[in-house]
């Protein structure tokens, strides 16, 4: 952490995080900018329209969002109160490839699916924030990381539990903590450290993604995974078979088999499996196995 930002820990989750950005960091009607990746990037554009001007100043390739949004040539409106990015979209599976240079507008990021998965250069941001139930802990908490400069535009006028200015001042304490959260996040921040720290989360997880994608390429074609090269998720893994209607039976069977939640978001179907920091080299090659021996049953 560079010096001149602070943490706050509060009640809640990624989504009270998409109303008070825009609070905080914005004046009423002001201009804010939205990168649109996909699923969440949207939901936070949404909540942002509530209360300011939205522009949308780049969007994900591909119908299917094949691709995160490219990196250069954004155009921010000029007054931009901050710019918006969900580096990581869980639901298309796809992964910014870098940072968009965004000049003197503050940096904002939806790390809810990426948080602690590998070093982030949070000198890049003026704000991240985090659900915890992913990579952190259990749900009821969000973690804020924002620049100290920043919590000077934090009304007056903000309910006090909303205003990060007045969270910071408390210690996050204006309203009661949500401690059983936080006492998990705690155990898991020291088993991350005792790991050796995000460089081992960040190792774990790219051979983890590595192992799968593997499978998936090397399958000739009997599985799918359409996000492009470069732009594939480390932790959120989509993919298919060939043939659709095989995707509902390889769910069921690796349920019964001891492999649980790979069905795709319902938005988009497909399968889908989410490598978080939790999850072991061993889940995956579990999975990895039991495509082998799908593919060997219906390929």
């Amino acid at each position: 952490m560079p010096d001149g930002y602070r943490i706050l820990f509060l009640a809640g989750g990624a989504m009270h995080q998409f109303a008070m950005v825009p609070a905080n960091l914005a004046t009423p009607g002001g201009t804010v900018a939205y990168a649109d990746s996909g699923y969440w990037a949207q939901r936070a554009m949404a909540e942002a329209a509530r209360q300011h001007q939205v522009c949308v100043v780049a969007r994900h390739e591909g119908t299917q969002a094949l691709a995160a949004p490219p990196l250069q040539g954004w155009q921010l409106p000029p007054g931009s109160a901050y710019c918006h990015i969900t580096p990581n979209e869980t639901v298309e599976g796809i992964a910014y490839p870098g940072l968009p240079d965004v000049g003197d507008v503050p940096l904002v990021a939806d790390c809810t699916s990426s948080c602690l998965t590998a070093p982030l250069p949070i000198a890049r941001f003026g704000l991240v924030y985090a659900g915890a139930q992913k990579n952190l802990g259990i749900a009821g908490l969000a973690v804020v990381v924002i620049q100290e400069a920043l919590l000077a535009r934090s009304s007056a006028s903000l309910a006090s539990v909303a205003s990060y200015r007045l969270q910071a001042q408390a210690a996050s304490c204006v309203n009661t903590p949500p401690v059983a959260a936080l006492l998990v996040t705690a155990m898991v921040l020291d088993w991350i450290d005792a790991q050796g720290g995000l460089p081992a989360m960040a190792e774990a997880n790219q051979r983890k993604a590595a192992t799968l994608y593997c499978a998936i390429d090397a399958s000739q074609g009997f599985f799918c995974a359409p996000v492009a090269l470069g732009h594939r998720s480390l932790v959120n893994v989509r993919f298919c078979c060939a043939n659709a209607a095989l995707d509902t039976v390889f769910a069921t069977e690796a349920e019964a088999a001891g492999l649980h939640h790979l069905r795709g978001h319902p938005r988009i179907g497909g399968l889908r499996a989410s490598l978080y920091n939790a999850m072991p080299q061993a889940g995956v090659d579990a999975l990895v196995d039991f495509m082998a021996h799908f593919q060997r049953r219906y390929g």
